[in-house]
């Protein structure tokens, strides 16, 4: 296996716009004024960041992940964050050994 220059330029280049971004968005997050439905809208954007790379896996990959979803998202309105991680981690491996 041999390592293409092209190919590692465009990962580092990559890796570097992943992180200025990421960068510019703490800096630039203390610096907005927001008020009213920008600033909902601003706040709503960590959620569904979230929903996008999470609905691609639930609702494409089979049927342990997508009832595993369903049973994280339940515990999730009524549970703290990591308790819903957990029940959503055990109920994904316990339904994937239950489904052939």
């Amino acid at each position: 296996m041999s390592l293409n220059l092209n190919v590692a330029a465009a990962i580092l280049v990559m890796a570097l716009v992943t992180y200025g971004t990421r960068i510019a968005g703490i800096f630039l997050s203390g610096r907005l004024k927001l008020a009213g439905r920008p600033k909902a809208a601003f706040d709503a954007i960590p959620a569904a960041v979230l929903v996008s790379v999470i609905a691609p896996v639930a609702l494409a990959t089979g049927p342990a992940e997508t009832t595993a979803t369903v049973i994280a998202g339940i515990s999730a309105t009524r549970l703290p964050l990591l308790v819903t991680i957990v029940i959503g981690v055990v109920s994904v491996v316990l339904l994937r050994m239950a489904m052939p």
